[in-house]
């Protein structure tokens, strides 16, 4: 028997980059559809949301079913991320990276996983270990794997997604790998190069120090799912420790590429 999800319908279009479908990814989301002139939000339980609309109960099996129907191969840079149903056509230096995303969030469809994914490539990754916060489908982690890095571990605090982004390694040969629990003592100090984060403001915030712990001198911090009317508070919590190199923006969402202090 299929067990029951939650979705959320509100008038909108997707095409559009609706700014309200835009902020229910923070909320815990994970995925979205277009039905007629509604936009429907699909989450593991109801919530508290700051737009209106109304909820159903649906059958996971059936959400699946048309989430993966209407799923597209997306282009960024020399990655091609579609879903494993879809035939992709590739150009010379161009790789192809497998994602069916399940209850994971993370598919190359949302803004901040576009920013991420392009933050990773413009960053020098050869023989570099990564590590992605909040890995959820495991997309990052196995990007940076297909894009060089010496070693790529993804780490979530939920257990159902562990699974998921291990399928999704396999499905890319990929040496990602992917790990249950959290990041403030599972791994020692100046253990990483480079982290990759795709959370909220809030987080970023509460990890600005463990992110620094992490990272070895000159490492790089990219810090993904912020809000722009939220950006200064992450910026602020970061600045003692970090250099701030740059931002990325796209739709409502903002990246932060930002490098651990080098110590002399």
């Amino acid at each position: 028997m299929a067990e029951l999800i939650y979705a959320f319908r509100f008038p909108g279009l997707l095409e559009d980059d609706s700014p309200e479908a835009a902020l229910l990814w923070a909320y815990g989301c994970s995925g979205l559809l277009q039905d007629g002139d509604e936009i429907v939000a699909y989450f593991s339980e109801r919530r508290e949301l700051p737009i209106s609309g109304k909820w159903q109960v649906v059958a996971e099996e059936g959400y699946l079913e048309t989430y993966y129907a209407e799923l597209r191969p997306v282009t960024i840079g020399r990655l091609v991320v579609a879903p494993t149903h879809c035939q992709v056509r590739i150009s010379a230096g161009q790789k192809v990276l497998w994602v069916d995303p399940g209850m994971a969030f993370g598919t190359g469809h949302h803004e901040t996983t576009r920013l991420a994914l392009r933050a990773l490539e413009s960053v020098p990754l050869m023989g570099r270990t990564v590590l992605d916060v909040g890995a959820g489908s495991g997309i990052l982690a196995v990007a940076a794997d297909l894009l060089g890095a010496g070693e790529a571990v993804g780490v979530d605090i939920d257990p159902d997604t562990v699974p998921i982004a291990v399928d999704n390694a396999l499905a890319n040969c990929s040496r990602a790998r992917f790990e249950f629990g959290t990041i403030d003592h599972k791994h020692p100090a100046s253990s990483v190069d480079i982290v990759v984060a795709n959370l909220y403001a809030e987080l970023h915030v509460l990890l600005a120090d463990t992110y620094h712990h992490l990272l070895r001198p000159g490492g790089i911090l990219l810090a993904t799912g912020i809000l722009r009317d939220k950006i200064s508070m992450v910026r602020e919590a970061l600045g003692s420790n970090f250099s701030l190199r740059r931002s990325l923006c796209e739709g409502d969402w903002v990246l932060v590429q930002a490098e651990k202090e080098t110590l002399f």
